[in-house]
């Protein structure tokens, strides 16, 4: 095959073994797909757990990885005007949803859906853009089970509304955080001290340790000295019984309606969610012109307006390392070894090289 026929992929084989580089041919897209010479990838927990485990792969050889930024190189016939080859986008490239190697994002080239997509401003890299998609997509799962859209206008939240973050370091926290901000709420959030000046930037309105013995106490008497009522949260990472105990904490002598928790990880099976909670794992719609909907206004609606008026920035602090698809492997192990407030991005290019953006 030539070049313009294939493409490079980095491509987990079977379970619990590591990324491969193999040759794959470059498929065409479908009526409403594109087709995205990638330039950037980010990685993300759960990259390395489905390396490892085999989590929700159907079929080997298999591509995993969801988060992208690139350039358009064709599109199908009933995309959107904006989306035309030779724009620069970032988007979500996940054989989760559409099934089939050819839309997982650890390739050189891949198949996307176009509500999954958002155009880059010129100011944002693709570096910084890679960062975006499946924190968007998962922190916006979460809000919309809890009452919130992502069509709502600024300043949705009336006057002494809050919501939490839990493990807002993280890179769905740190999203959660500007999401809530841009919506018009009061927002506390928990992140580790040497990270609070960090979490605060990006619109948080008090951070605390999650790991001060008091922290319960702590966020109650600051939401009842500010005056600012919280009935939603959202669980990033971190401890779940101690973020549901807050947020139920935090409901007072309030009668009728439930707070909300929604939940990023895998729930804990082991935990006791109180009384005056409802929690949820964040799970996006099944059927799938609803979840088409969803996307379309997570990404074109919401994401693609915030990024060209820049009441969003990349976040946490980006790790990145140049050195192509090879390094896709070795960067899967140093995310899975632990990281705080830190994404790593993946630059498709040939020589290594490591730097941090703040």
């Amino acid at each position: 095959m030539s070049e313009l026929e294939s493409h490079q992929a980095a491509t987990l084989t079977e379970k619990g073994t590591p990324l491969t580089t193999t040759t794959r041919k470059t498929p065409t897209p479908g009526p409403t797909e594109l087709l995205i010479e990638v330039h950037a990838l980010a990685l993300n927990p759960v990259d390395h757990h489905q390396r490892d485990t085999g989590f929700f792969i159907q079929e080997y050889p298999a591509i995993i990885g969801s988060d992208v930024a690139g350039v358009i190189i064709s599109s199908g016939p009933s995309t959107r005007a904006a989306l035309r080859p030779g724009t620069r986008v970032t988007a979500l490239a996940s054989s989760f949803f559409n099934g089939g190697a050819d839309y997982g994002a650890f390739q050189r080239r891949v198949l996307v859906s176009e509500e999954t997509v958002s155009v880059l401003p010129d100011g944002v890299s693709f570096v910084e853009g890679a960062v975006f998609p499946l924190a968007a997509f998962t922190s916006w799962n979460g809000w919309v089970w809890a009452g919130l859209l992502p069509t709502a206008t600024a300043g949705l939240a009336g006057v002494g509304e809050g919501v939490f973050v839990w493990g807002a370091s993280s890179s769905i926290g740190a999203l959660a955080v500007q999401e809530a901000k841009v919506m018009g709420f009061v927002v506390y959030a928990t992140a580790s001290p040497q990270h609070h000046d960090y979490i605060r930037g990006l619109g948080a309105d008090r951070v605390f340790d999650y790991k001060d013995t008091d922290v319960l106490d702590q966020i109650v008497r600051a939401a009842g000295a500010d005056g600012v009522s919280i009935r939603i949260g959202y669980h990033a990472t971190g401890n779940q019984q101690l973020a549901a105990d807050v947020l139920d904490a935090l409901r007072g002598e309030r009668e009728g309606e439930k707070s909300k928790l929604a939940i990023a990880p895998i729930l804990d099976l082991e935990w006791k969610v109180p009384d005056g909670v409802e929690a949820a794992f964040v799970y996006p719609p099944q059927d799938r012109a609803e979840l088409k909907e969803r996307n379309r206004a997570i990404f074109v609606d919401w994401l693609e307006g915030k990024l060209a008026s820049k009441q969003v920035v990349a976040s946490p602090h980006i790790k990145v390392i140049k050195g192509g698809l090879e390094s896709v492997n070795g960067a899967l192990d140093e995310l899975k070894a632990g990281v705080s407030c830190l994404k790593i991005v993946v630059e498709l290019t040939k020589a290594f090289v490591a730097e941090l953006i703040s």
